[in-house]
């Protein structure tokens, strides 16, 4: 009993078992045709529902755009006479200034309080004397030393050279300065 089966014996012949399979293949090819017709009809009659409301929403669509067409044009067409505006004024700006002489400047001495009245107006009160912080200079001083530097050059290279030359240099320059 707990034999393995032995393979039986089919009692339908190949020819026959070819024909039932092939007649299977044609049902259920009939049957998916069918069926892929059934869902096309479903298909038509939920679109004709729903197309009513498509249409109205399509018909809104198309108002709207109508109505943006028409802004944009309008907008456009502003934008189009300011443009030629600006222009028309550009030519109208380089006309004038061809038509007149730029005159020269002349130069003009304006003292420091004067520059302060005009900028400060009546609250400049102070008056700037810019020449009263400066050094005085004598001119005797410049004129005795003129004759030392105008001596023989050659003297005083020949002094001035060697380390000795340049500590007579320092001392001199220490010397003038007390």
């Amino acid at each position: 009993d707990n034999l393995l089966p032995m393979q039986r014996k089919s009692k339908i012949s190949a020819s026959r078992k070819l024909m039932l399979k092939s007649l299977m293949v044609a049902k259920a090819k009939e049957e998916l045709e069918q069926e892929i017709l059934v869902k096309e009809e479903e298909k038509q009659k939920y679109l004709a529902e729903k197309a009513q409301h498509v249409k109205f929403s399509e018909m809104c669509l198309h108002a709207k755009i109508d109505v943006v067409d028409e802004e944009r044009y309008d907008i456009e067409a502003k934008v189009m006479l300011n443009t030629r505006e600006i222009k028309d004024l550009n030519i109208k700006v380089l006309d004038l200034r061809g038509k007149f002489k730029r005159p020269n400047l002349r130069r003009v001495r304006v003292s420091a309080d004067a520059i302060l009245r005009s900028l400060l107006g009546s609250k400049h009160k102070v008056s700037m004397d810019l020449r009263a912080n400066l050094k005085s200079v004598k001119k005797e001083d410049t004129e005795k030393k003129r004759p030392v530097e105008d001596s023989d050059w050659r003297k005083n290279v020949e002094a001035m050279s060697g380390m000795e030359g340049r500590k007579k240099m320092f001392d001199a320059a220490k010397g003038s300065a007390q």
